[in-house]
């Protein structure tokens, strides 16, 4: 199944509170595939995209997910998009998102396996106080929807 994870309004944007403190700390978002982040996007990006291939089963009459981008036990599999400083080569992680195979409608699930379309989550990528958005992301603030 393909999925494309789109991020926007990543807070070291232009007149974001903490922009300057994130943009001179060399902070970047990633995508964590097994221990590795990659696909790191700076945070005064206007956005962030990955793009996903993940492999389905069924058990027991439900999907179940897997593959190097793929984390948790079966029923609890979710993506990590990690926050780290970035100097020269190194990326020291500091904070991450988890997106959750289980706040995605089974039925929109099905139809991204079936239909071989491209499941889509959208969401915010700055926090209230504006940091990086962290811990578990939850509709309303991560979309889903098929393309």
């Amino acid at each position: 199944m393909r999925i494309r994870i789109e991020g926007h309004d990543l807070p070291g944007r232009p007149g974001a509170p903490q922009a300057e403190q994130l943009r001179l700390g060399g902070v970047h978002v990633g995508v964590q595939r097994k221990s590795e982040v990659v696909g790191r996007v700076p945070v005064h990006e206007e956005r962030a995209v990955w793009e996903l291939e993940v492999g389905t089963r069924e058990v027991d009459g439900l999907i179940d997910v897997g593959g190097p981008w793929v984390h948790g036990r079966p029923g609890a599999r979710f993506l990590y998009l990690s926050w780290g400083a970035v100097d020269g080569e190194s990326f020291a992680m500091f904070r991450r998102a988890k997106l959750l195979f289980g706040d995605i409608p089974g039925p929109l699930l099905r139809e991204a396996i079936g239909s071989g379309r491209v499941l889509v989550g959208r969401l915010g990528l700055t926090e209230a106080d504006g940091g990086p958005r962290c811990a578990r992301v939850r509709p309303p603030d991560l979309i889903w929807e098929l393309e």
